[in-house]
């Protein structure tokens, strides 16, 4: 047999033993998290049609997507992103109904990348989707209940940096720039090329003044005060608007006792151009992306067919249990099973000695001793 069958392809990984046991924890704590806020489960397929994640709806590139044909000839891919398959669904069983929708997810995303800077192109991730409500109390909810999640899984020093799509757009729509070039240097800023988009703005003839405005937005994260900075440099009701916005949320947090977590800045954006407003990224020592991340996407259902605001986060599992390994969080020696060993003269003796054990819900393994008949 060749040997390079054992190993596995660039980007994706085995997980097993006490790795795999971990992971498979942390989930339940999440989840256990997401029912309390009442989310029901839902699950969709691995893949979907290709015009669920097309440009239109504007989510990951095509280039980046695993995509191949059924015999009816129908491109399809596999889903790199749940948020997009979670807006389809909504729209295809509850087209009629107008009251919020609560629903939470996990499954595996797979992104066909070449830039993978250590970044697995299989990875596992959990959500939460709350559909039908617009307000800044479903935006409170979505960003209190993913912080709860961490905490419950064991994380504990991490931070959101929240931020607000329209306050860009309303920019780039106050000094007149055309759609494409919005979307061109969101690329930029979101990636934090700072000198990249400066160089882009040059070369799309935009003026020094616009061009300097639109670089300080960059300049505009941390604590509260950080909004009232973001709200001196716009003369736009969209991006004031925005930032009202964002101070409103600050209340709502303030209320759920979850404010030591979050900063704000008005900088950061995001690939998936389905965003309309708030959004949120979580950032821990150990990791160099964020863990987990979201936000609303008040337009994104249309596409399918069903006029409704919805907000949405998700957590990248692996990334999370990368954190607590490398912050020495992850399950301690106590969660290891006890080991009892036997000889054929004590075997029944040490088999109940075992299930007494299991019975107790302690974790024990039978196992014969060293020289013994195999």
């Amino acid at each position: 047999m060749d040997k390079k069958l054992v190993h596995t392809p660039e980007g994706v990984s085995d997980i097993y033993g006490r790795e795999y046991t971990g992971k498979l924890n942390a989930q339940k704590l999440i989840h256990e998290k997401f029912s309390l806020y009442g989310y029901e489960d839902i699950q969709t397929p691995t893949f979907e049609f290709f015009d669920v994640f097309s440009k239109e709806i504007g989510t990951t590139p095509s280039r980046e997507l695993y995509k191949f044909f059924d015999k009816e000839g129908n491109t399809l891919v596999l889903r790199p992103d749940f948020t997009p398959s979670m807006a389809r669904c909504a729209a295809k069983y509850f087209m009629d109904k107008d009251v919020p929708i609560r629903f939470c997810y996990q499954g595996n995303t797979f992104t066909n990348t070449g830039n993978l800077q250590g970044k697995l192109k299989e990875v596992t991730q959990m959500g939460a989707e709350l559909m039908g409500d617009g307000s800044i109390y479903a935006d409170g909810e979505m960003i209190a209940m993913m912080i709860e999640s961490l905490l419950a899984a064991g994380l504990s020093e991490f931070q959101v940096s929240i931020g607000e799509v329209e306050y860009f757009r309303g920019i780039c729509r106050q000094e007149g720039l055309s759609e494409e070039v919005e979307y061109q240097l969101r690329d930029y800023i979101s990636g934090k090329n700072i000198f990249g988009a400066q160089e882009f703005l040059l070369e799309k003839g935009i003026d020094a003044k616009t061009t300097e405005m639109l670089l300080q937005i960059t300049d505009c994260f941390g604590a509260l005060d950080a909004l009232d900075k973001a709200e001196s440099l716009v003369n736009n009701d969209c991006s004031k608007k925005a930032v009202d916005r964002l101070k409103k949320l600050y209340e709502v947090l303030c209320a759920y006792g979850v404010e030591k977590y979050v900063s704000f800045d008005l900088g950061m954006l995001s690939r998936y151009n389905y965003y309309t407003g708030v959004i949120f990224k979580v950032f821990t020592y150990g990791v160099g992306d964020a863990i987990a991340k979201g936000g609303r996407y008040d337009k994104l259902l249309e596409y399918f067919g069903k006029k409704a605001p919805a907000i949405g986060f998700m957590v990248v599992i692996d990334d999370l249990m990368l954190a607590l390994n490398r912050q020495k969080k992850d399950e301690d020696s106590e969660n290891n099973p006890k080991v009892i060993t036997f000889t054929a003269d004590n075997y029944e003796e040490k088999l109940e000695e075992a299930r007494t054990l299991r019975k107790q819900q302690i974790r024990a393994v039978l196992t014969p001793a060293e020289g013994e008949a195999k």
